[in-house]
């Protein structure tokens, strides 16, 4: 894990990589290269169909393709996996390790994000202070991607948690390549997605634009 992934930290486009959406392990990679060259800024690893050794060897095999591109490979909720891996370091949700249990474990150099979705979260993660790096925000819009997801807090509800945050501020949540541009207005350090570049035709081509929508 490297210092240079939480003092060059760019949530500009976040990749939540599913591996069962891209259709698979090799799949996944074609994927992540592509998006990479698209302009992805970070990657999450979240395969919540798969078990740990599986996520372990798909980590493995990321981390030179994230490396050679500058960009932190993150993994969600599994801190030992993070370990395992060398990876860049982990996302959290409200029911995985508390964020200061997950620090302690990972050291001062992992890169730790968390996910918020009310102004409660919200103000919570504020007293955190440098235990934790970013919040996730959302869901910004429904989505079938995490069914046991919070209630979506829509555009202006987006603005509000993003503008109480101390922290830099990633959206996610139903995002796709015709909303995006009214996400980052909201006001983000960056927006998420999961199947607008996991199950696009053209990976490279759905990075690209969603990075320059506008």
């Amino acid at each position: 894990m490297r210092d240079e992934a939480r003092m060059n930290l760019d949530l500009a486009l976040y990749l939540v990589l599913d591996p069962v959406q891209c259709g698979g392990h090799a799949r996944a990679l074609d994927v992540t290269r592509a998006a990479l060259d698209g302009g992805v800024t970070i990657v999450q690893l979240r395969a919540p169909e798969w078990h740990k050794r599986a996520w372990l060897n798909l980590a493995l095999d990321l981390l030179p393709l994230t490396r050679r591109h500058g960009v932190p490979l993150i993994i969600n909720d599994h801190v030992d996996v993070a370990l395992a891996a060398g990876a860049d370091g982990v996302h959290i949700g409200q029911k995985d390790l508390p964020p200061d249990v997950a620090r302690t474990l990972l050291g001062t150099r992992a890169l730790i994000g968390l996910s918020v979705s009310n102004d409660m979260q919200v103000e919570h993660a504020n007293t955190l202070g440098a235990t934790i790096d970013y919040v996730g925000v959302g869901p910004v819009f429904d989505t079938p991607t995490k069914p046991d997801a919070s209630a979506a807090c829509g555009i202006d509800g987006l603005a509000a948690l993003c503008s109480r945050s101390m922290h830099p501020t990633v959206a996610i949540g139903g995002i796709q390549l015709h909303n995006a541009a009214d996400v980052k207005r909201a006001g983000p350090g960056g927006i998420a997605v999961v199947s607008a570049i996991c199950t696009a035709a053209d990976p490279h081509l759905a990075a690209r634009q969603l990075l320059e929508s506008s």
